[in-house]
């Protein structure tokens, strides 16, 4: 097994693509680069729909950078630790969302079922778009999903 490079995280550029340095964990980063993006998810949640979006939209356009970059330094492309993708894909996932307990789980549940299980076409995405867009898209496409599916059950549920 290749060791991975390790990112710096003194560097404010790696801290953030790593999730605040969740994407550290040696089993499962994504998941723990999810539950990290919970609590800031929880902060946020109180900002008015159109603050939300803006949020997620900047967040997005960084997320580029500070996963492109970071992927570069580390000379691998998108390293399991670099998890500032699965904070947005989860923020996505969760927007106007009610927020509780339930809608908590579902939605991290959905985003990452979609973001492992990869349906198309996030698989192609994944595949075929290189660098921090590619990085960052597949997990923007997982978010939407997960949205999508989510707002669906919550519709169904009432």
């Amino acid at each position: 097994m290749t060791r991975l490079a390790r990112p710096s995280l003194k560097n404010p550029i790696h801290l953030l693509a790593f999730g605040l340095g969740s994407g550290i964990a040696p089993k499962a980063p994504g998941t723990f680069g999810t539950l990290a993006a919970v609590p800031i998810f929880l902060l946020i949640s109180s900002l008015s729909l159109s603050e939300y979006l803006f949020v997620v939209v900047f967040t997005s356009v960084i997320g580029v950078y500070l996963c492109g970059q970071t992927a570069k330094d580390l000379d691998v492309h998108d390293h399991p630790g670099i998890v500032w993708d699965e904070f947005v894909g989860f923020w996505i996932a969760m927007i106007a969302i009610p927020v509780s307990l339930w809608t908590l789980l579902a939605g991290f549940a959905l985003f990452r079922l979609f973001d492992i299980w990869k349906p198309w076409p996030i698989k192609w995405v994944d595949r075929q778009v290189a660098g921090g867009l590619g990085i960052m898209l597949d997990d923007i496409l997982a978010g939407l999903m997960a949205l999508g599916s989510l707002h669906l059950l919550i519709a169904l549920l009432a």
